[in-house]
């Protein structure tokens, strides 16, 4: 099974918690055992797991992001002035998977996935595919 999702980023720089989707593609799915991918077909924007409890861990993220890849620049060379966005869509990944058993998702705890923006407000496009 296979989706396709959209969303809209209204910041620069975000993180945009969509494991409730996830949770629903799998659950539409009624597979028990297997496995799902949460793949990004853009290079400034990934996908990536990790802790959904507290906020300031997003933002932490972010602002560290920001730190080892500033916007600006003055050896970047990347004619559209968005490398950074690139350094961190790479960094981040472009997708992640996940176990599913007995019908659900095997994150830890406090682990959620994330649709990560790094090149400003779009809208964007993500996949599901449960197997």
């Amino acid at each position: 099974m296979l989706k396709k999702k959209r969303l809209t980023t209204t910041n620069r720089d975000s993180m945009v918690d969509i494991t409730r989707e996830v949770e629903t593609v799998v659950k539409d799915s009624n597979i028990k055992e297997g496995q799902v991918v949460i793949y990004c077909p853009h290079t400034t924007a990934g996908i990536t797991i990790n802790e959904n409890a507290d906020p300031d861990v997003k933002e932490d993220m972010l602002m560290s992001f920001q730190e080892v890849y500033p916007w600006e620049h003055q050896q970047y060379k990347h004619a559209e002035g968005n490398s950074a966005a690139h350094l961190k869509a790479s960094t981040v990944g472009s997708s992640q998977t996940v176990i599913v058993s007995e019908g659900k998702l095997i994150l830890g705890q406090w682990q959620g996935i994330y649709f990560c923006e790094f090149d400003g407000s779009r809208a964007r496009t993500y996949y599901i595919k449960v197997s």
